[in-house]
């Protein structure tokens, strides 16, 4: 049986999926496994852990742990609805009631997407994926985060979000509130629908799960590559609200004038679509010119091995090994 003693733990959950590596001090993947989305707030904190501890277990048997209890020297779990520093030491308390380590660290997801993109811990990071978050750290440990919980934490844009606003301005225009735009017509054919008003109708009787809404998110895209003005403004308030946080995070940690990278993630940003992409960068050059943009596809796991390393002080061949293991 291979040594399990002072083995690492990096845990990335979001709402829909999560991933868990059981990592040695040298950078080695010893055991994967992947499991379901963590949402405490839809089914409470013991129970969304028990997700995570159910996962933690596979990835423990798969690293040679069959048999055995999971222990670990150090945790680090970057959790999606983890969004207050309140939550973030709650769930901390509810990971150490596991004890699987006598150390364990909570972190937003974002901050993943943020470690996986950089060579140490220092610039920000901004996720677009079904939501839109932002946060920043420098190696002191400093950081600028942002609440993140939609309209009430004034927030703007992510996949759904994007979907609603596509939605609202469609309908306006098929009913004549509204400014005409080609949505009116994308938006129902994408689900073989006749009209606007056949969409509305489906989703609120519930012949499409409202889960379907972001499937909307692409069409919106190229509804704006086809260059209908509505769509195209949706791309371009988006544009400006991931520089509105990048650079506000920046100004936070005080890298607004020096090189640093702005890391971007999560399934909108991360599809590499143009007009959004020249947009982000038109407009952060002229807000942040030293930033250097980073975009990142590698599996957020990485981000939390790598910062679970971080705090065993692992010397930099083990980030290199685990880097190569998600290359």
């Amino acid at each position: 049986m291979r040594s399990l003693n002072g083995v690492l733990l990096a845990i990335d959950a979001g709402n829909s999926k999560t991933d868990v590596a059981v990592l040695s001090r040298d950078g080695q993947v010893l055991g994967e496994a992947r499991g379901g989305g963590f949402q405490p707030p839809v089914v409470g904190v013991e129970a969304a852990v028990d997700v995570l501890a159910e996962i933690t277990r596979r990835a423990w048997e798969a690293a040679g742990g069959a048999g055995l209890d999971p222990r670990f020297a150090r945790v680090a779990a970057c959790l999606a609805n983890a969004d207050l520093p309140v939550e973030e030491e709650e769930l901390e308390q509810a990971l150490g009631e596991r004890r699987w380590s006598r150390t364990n660290r909570v972190y937003n997801d974002t901050f993943a997407l943020l470690r996986a993109g950089v060579d140490e811990p220092r610039g920000v990071a901004v996720v677009c994926g079904a939501g839109i978050n932002c946060a920043g750290m420098l190696p002191d440990g400093r950081t600028a985060r942002f609440p993140a919980l939609g309209k009430i934490s004034g927030d703007w844009g992510g996949g759904g979000g994007l979907a609603d606003e596509a939605l609202w301005f469609a309908a306006r225009a098929e009913d004549g509130r509204g400014e005409a735009t080609a949505l009116a017509r994308t938006l129902p054919e994408h689900f073989g629908l006749p009209s606007m008003y056949a969409l509305i109708e489906a989703l609120h009787r519930g012949h499409l799960p409202p889960a379907r809404k972001h499937e909307l998110t692409p069409v919106l895209f190229r509804t704006s590559a086809e260059g209908d003005p509505v769509a195209r403004a949706l791309v371009d308030r988006l544009a400006e609200e991931v520089v509105a946080m990048a650079t506000v995070a920046l100004g936070r940690l005080r890298l607004l004038d020096e090189e640093a990278p702005v890391v971007l993630g999560g399934s909108v940003l991360a599809a590499r679509h143009p007009r959004l992409d020249e947009r982000i960068a038109e407009l952060l050059a002229a807000r942040a010119p030293k930033a250097v943009i980073r975009v990142v596809t590698a599996p957020p796991v990485l981000g939390a091995g790598l910062l679970v390393l971080d705090k065993e002080g692992a010397r930099p061949q083990a980030a290199a090994r685990l880097r190569a293991h998600y290359a």
